[in-house]
């Protein structure tokens, strides 16, 4: 069993998840990937439980009854994970958007160099995003400095979804009482761990949007996010 394991929230993803598996267990480090699975209808879980009969110590799969959105399959995720042993707990995309040839690059930021949380950021060197249109581009990367002057986190990539937590960050966090699904989960999520004092880094990556498979963007997502940045930095405020 390794150190480390690599969430991956699906929901009709039949076509990417063979091969982002694939491309997980393929690293010359050693990851497990949990494959957290919303009752995809494209048979999402059927594929890997037939992946399992070859990576049957390091595939695993739950098992969701609907839709409940990401930010819940994380939670579930991080829940399922922090039962068993494993030190280093990944979020990573089914799409190929996340690299997963830079999982050590996250990896080493928190084995070897002292990062409590080490993110895959967009936004540390310039902007490296790949294949978005203009308009999203300026959505994303708004959305972070909006984010970074609400909260003042200093962190560039507040909504990067490509993530490596150690173990005891997601300790201290009530996962509870995390509440936001979308967007705003990860900003959550990021806030969190910053009041707790934990060192957060940014690994720059070159994100590329999905080729196969449809965006699970939606206007309700990204509402959540430009309101929810304010609900949490005013309950922060109350709690002091």
């Amino acid at each position: 069993m390794s150190d480390a394991i690599v969430i991956i929230p699906t929901y009709n993803e039949i076509e990417n998840i063979e091969a982002i598996i694939r491309a997980v267990f393929s690293q010359k480090k050693v990851f497990d990937v949990l494959v957290v699975d919303d009752s995809s209808p494209d048979n999402t879980a059927k594929m890997v439980k037939g992946l399992q009969t070859e990576f049957n110590d390091r595939l695993f799969l739950l098992e969701r009854k609907s839709k409940d959105g990401l930010g819940s399959a994380y939670i579930a995720g991080f829940k399922w994970a922090l039962d068993k042993s494993y030190q280093y707990i990944f979020e990573m995309d089914a799409d190929f958007s996340h690299n997963p040839n830079d999982l050590i690059k996250l990896y080493t930021a928190c084995a070897n160099d002292g990062a409590d949380i080490a993110v895959g950021s967009r936004y540390v060197k310039g902007i490296t995003v790949v294949n978005w249109p203009m308009s999203r581009i300026i959505l994303s990367y708004g959305a972070s400095r909006y984010v970074r002057l609400i909260t003042r986190m200093k962190v560039k990539d507040s909504t990067a979804g490509f993530v490596c937590y150690k173990r005891e960050v997601l300790e201290s966090i009530d996962l509870s009482k995390i509440k936001f699904v979308g967007y705003a989960f990860q900003i959550e999520m990021k806030f969190k761990a910053y009041k707790k004092g934990f060192r957060i880094v940014e690994i720059p990556v070159i994100f590329k949007d999905r080729i196969k498979g449809k965006s699970k963007m939606s206007g309700s997502i990204i509402s959540e996010a430009v309101f929810g940045v304010i609900t949490l930095k005013l309950k922060s405020l109350f709690a002091k």
